[in-house]
């Protein structure tokens, strides 16, 4: 027989502790237990909780990463509560991009990791995005244009400054993601830069920065010296 919730001791429930103390009182498992809503035979929502969590180092950004079949591979874990993990995960990844809506400043390369890490930390395959700035270094849009697999992926630069004329952008600053976690650029990496600096300068869009982008960080070709 499963251990539903409301079948706990007082003191083991996670949806009575959130009601008397409040979310802030409770920790990851048993956060991640309210989801599951029960366990197994002899073994309760909170117990498979830190069985998923000890599964990845208690790194909420690496279950953030788990597919829906490795969820599974617990026991009491079927398909519907892997789907209500993986919603709630990604419910709070669109959380950190609401407040991005407000058009950031970008007045350093931190700025602007901040402003599109969220969108590429989880990837396991590349890919290429613009940000597109304001006379103000506002962000006004963000644009993916390229995906690829763990190794590279394919930028036509036409298409970077077409889009830029057509959302009359100011600036523009790339960004593009190593899955390996490796942040030095490549020999790639450093032409594309080249020929995305000199194809700005000619149709008046300057490219302010590059942005290699991992789980680890981030790489900047301008602070770098190398823009």
């Amino acid at each position: 027989m499963q251990h539903a919730i409301h079948c706990w001791a007082e003191e083991d429930r996670p949806r009575e502790k959130m009601l008397l103390k409040g979310k802030s009182a409770l920790s990851d498992a048993e956060l991640l237990a309210i989801l599951l809503g029960s366990g197994s035979r002899g073994e309760s929502a909170v117990d498979l909780a830190r069985k998923i969590l000890a599964s990845v180092n208690h790194n909420l950004h690496d279950l953030g990463k788990c597919s829906l079949k490795e969820l599974q591979k617990f026991k009491g874990m079927g398909e519907a509560k892997a789907i209500s993990i993986a919603a709630a995960l990604e419910l709070g990844r669109r959380r950190q991009l609401s407040n991005l809506q407000d058009r950031p400043k970008i007045t350093s390369s931190r700025d602007a990791f901040e402003a599109i890490a969220s969108m590429l930390n989880d990837l396991f395959h590349e890919e290429f995005w613009i940000l597109l700035l304001n006379r103000a270094n506002e962000v006004t849009h963000r644009h993916r244009l390229s995906s690829g697999g763990t190794a590279g992926t394919v930028v036509d630069i036409k298409q970077v400054f077409k889009t830029a004329i057509e959302h009359q952008a100011s600036a523009i600053i790339a960004i593009h993601n190593h899955p390996s976690g490796q942040l030095q650029p490549s020999a790639a990496d450093r032409q594309l830069t080249a020929k995305l600096k000199q194809s700005g300068l000619l149709v008046d869009i300057p490219v302010l920065d590059h942005l290699i982008v991992s789980e680890r960080g981030y790489f900047s070709f301008a602070d770098e010296g190398l823009m």
